[in-house]
C-alpha cells in the first residue's frame, strides 16, 4: 500500500504515530510525506518563535498520540518540565518552539518504526498542487509545483488550518501587520514607542501584547473588537476524570433515544457536577455571564480562581476537545446552531489563556498600558497611521497587528490549487458548514479543515484522534476495482 501524506504538520504526526504503534496485520508499505517547508513536523503554530509564545495548555491535553494522554509529558521529562514550571498553573508551560520539537520527534520516531516494519519512508520537499484518479482507476495520482506526479492508493490531507482574515481591508497599508506569526519576525519591525491596536482578544492577541511586553514595548497597547470578551484562564488540574462527560456516555445515550440533543449532553454535565455536590444552574450563569461582565474585572477574578476546587470550567474545557468532536456529529443541526450562537463565549472557555499570560495581562491593564475598546465597526488607515471607530468613539495608532484567529474549517492559501482541483474532479465537495468531505473512500481529510467538525477549532487531542480514526480508515478500506 503506497500512502501519501500531503502537509507535514501536526496532523501528519498524530497520522504517522498512530500508524506506527498500529497493531494491525498491515504488512509493509510505502509512506510518502509531501511537505514544502524547511519546518518540518511543526506546521504554523510550532515553528521557531519567541520564547514567550507559550504552548497553551497543561501537558496532560497536549499528547500528539491517541489515546495516550502521558505521551508528551513523558517526551517533556522531569528536567525540562521543572525548567518551565508555571507556578501559578503548577504545570509546565514551554515555548511552542520546544513543543515543536516533540512533535519533530514523535514524527522521526513513527518513521523509524515503520521502516524496521519493513516499510519504505520518505518526505518530499514538494507543494502537491493536483490530484486525479489514474487512468486504470485503482490509484489517485498527485502531481507537485515541480511537475512530477506521485501515484498512491490512499492519500490523506493535513494541510493545516487557515490564516486570519483582513475583515477591515488593511492588507498593504505601511504599518498593517497581516498575520502576526512569527512573532519572532513581525514585531521586530514594531517600533518601541509606537501605539500598537490589536485587532481581536482571543488568544493569538494575548500571544502579541504578551510578546510586546517582554521585548520591552514602551507605547500604548490596545485590543479592539467586537465582543470585547478576553479568553477564560485555565485553572490548575485536580486530577478529575470525567465519568459522565464521556465518549462511552454519549454513544449510551444515542443507543438509548436513537440519537443525541444539547440538552442531553448538558445533562451529562449536570450529573457530572452533581456527583461532586457542585450546583449546574449556578455554572451555567456564571458561564454565560461572561458576555456582560467588565473585562479586567473579570480576568482579576478569574486569575484569583486559579486554585478555585470546583470542576464544572476544568469538565467543560477539557471534554469540549475530547468528547465534542464526536458529540458534534450526532447533534441535530438545530442544536448546533444554538451553540454556533455563542461562539465567542465557547472558544474562550474551551480555550482559555494559561495564568502567566492572564497575569502578565492584568499587570498591563494596571499600569495603564494596556486598554480594551470593544463595539469596533471600523478601522481605516489614515495619514501617518490608522483610525479605529468604536462605540466609545475613535483611536489613533501608528501599527495595526492583526490577531483574529482563522476561522475553523478555513482552507489554507497553500492548499487552494489542490482542493480547487479535487472539488473540480469531484474527489471531494464542500461541506455546508465549511470544511471539505472527501467523496473517494482513498482520500482522507485530517485536522481542522475536515467537513462536519465541530464549530471550534480543534485542539491537539482532537487532531491526535483524528489521526488515529484516519489510519483505521487508511487500513480498513478494501482495495476497488
Amino acid at each position: 500500500m503506497r500512502i501519501a501524506i500531503v502537509g507535514a504538520g501536526a496532523a501528519a504526526v498524530g497520522l504517522l504515530d498512530a500508524l506506527a504503534t498500529s497493531e494491525a496485520e498491515i504488512g509493509a508499505g510505502e509512506v510518502t510525506v509531501f511537505e514544502p517547508s524547511a519546518h518540518l513536523w511543526r506546521g504554523r503554530p510550532y515553528g521557531p518563535d519567541l520564547d514567550s509564545v507559550l504552548v497553551n495548555a497543561p501537558p496532560a491535553i497536549m499528547s500528539i498520540r491517541h489515546p495516550d494522554p502521558g505521551h508528551y509529558a513523558a517526551w517533556l521529562g522531569p528536567e525540562r518540565a521543572a525548567a518551565h514550571l508555571d507556578d501559578l498553573l503548577g504545570q509546565p508551560l514551554v515555548p511552542r518552539a520546544l513543543f515543536g520539537a516533540y512533535l519533530a520527534d514523535t514524527a522521526e520516531a513513527a518513521l523509524a518504526a515503520l521502516r524496521e516494519r519493513g516499510w519504505r519512508t520518505r518526505v518530499a520537499a514538494a507543494r502537491v498542487v493536483a490530484a486525479a484518479r489514474s487512468g486504470d482507476g485503482l490509484r489517485l495520482t498527485l502531481r507537485t509545483e515541480d511537475g512530477h506526479d506521485h501515484p498512491a492508493d490512499r492519500v490523506a490531507l493535513c494541510v493545516g488550518g487557515g490564516t486570519p482574515r483582513d475583515h477591515y481591508g488593511l492588507g498593504g497599508a505601511p504599518g498593517f501587520v497581516g498575520d502576526p506569526y512569527p512573532l519572532a519576525s513581525t514585531l521586530g519591525q514594531v517600533p518601541a514607542t509606537a501605539d500598537v491596536a490589536v485587532i481581536g482578544s482571543g488568544l493569538t492577541a494575548v500571544d502579541v501584547v504578551v510578546s510586546l511586553a517582554a521585548r520591552g514595548h514602551a507605547g500604548r497597547i490596545t485590543l479592539v473588537s467586537r465582543s470585547g470578551m478576553l479568553p477564560h484562564v485555565w485553572q490548575r488540574p485536580l486530577g478529575h476524570r470525567p465519568v459522565h462527560v464521556t465518549v462511552e456516555r454519549v454513544e449510551a445515550l444515542c443507543r438509548e433515544h436513537g440519537g443525541v440533543t444539547l440538552d442531553g449532553l448538558a445533562g451529562l454535565l449536570r450529573a457530572e457536577l452533581a456527583e461532586v455536590g457542585e450546583d449546574f444552574a449556578r455554572f451555567a450563569a456564571e458561564l454565560l455571564a461572561a458576555g456582560s461582565e467588565e473585562p479586567v474585572g473579570r480576568l482579576r477574578r478569574q486569575l484569583a480562581a486559579v486554585d478555585d476546587p470546583r470542576i464544572g470550567r476544568r469538565v467543560l474545557q477539557e471534554t469540549a476537545h475530547t468528547v465534542g468532536p464526536y458529540a458534534w456529529r450526532l447533534l441535530p443541526e438545530p442544536d448546533r446552531e444554538r451553540l454556533r450562537g455563542h461562539f465567542r463565549l465557547a472558544t474562550s472557555a474551551a480555550s482559555p489563556m494559561v495564568p502567566v499570560n492572564a497575569a502578565a495581562l492584568l499587570r498591563l491593564f494596571e499600569c495603564g498600558q494596556l486598554t480594551m475598546v470593544a463595539g469596533v465597526r471600523k478601522i481605516e488607515a489614515v495619514e501617518g497611521g490608522f483610525r479605529v471607530s468604536g462605540d466609545d468613539g475613535d483611536l489613533d495608532a501608528g501599527v495595526v497587528v492583526n490577531a483574529v484567529n482563522p476561522p475553523p474549517r478555513a482552507l489554507p492559501r497553500a492548499a487552494q490549487p489542490l482542493v480547487t482541483c479535487l472539488l473540480a474532479d469531484g474527489l471531494a465537495a464542500l461541506h455546508p458548514s465549511g470544511g471539505l468531505v472527501p467523496a473517494d473512500p482513498r482520500l482522507h481529510v485530517v485536522g481542522d479543515l475536515a467537513g462536519g467538525g465541530p464549530f471550534i477549532t480543534s485542539g491537539i487531542p482532537g487532531v491526535a484522534a483524528a489521526g488515529a480514526r484516519t489510519v483505521r480508515g487508511l487500513l480498513g478500506v478494501s482495495e476497488l476495482d
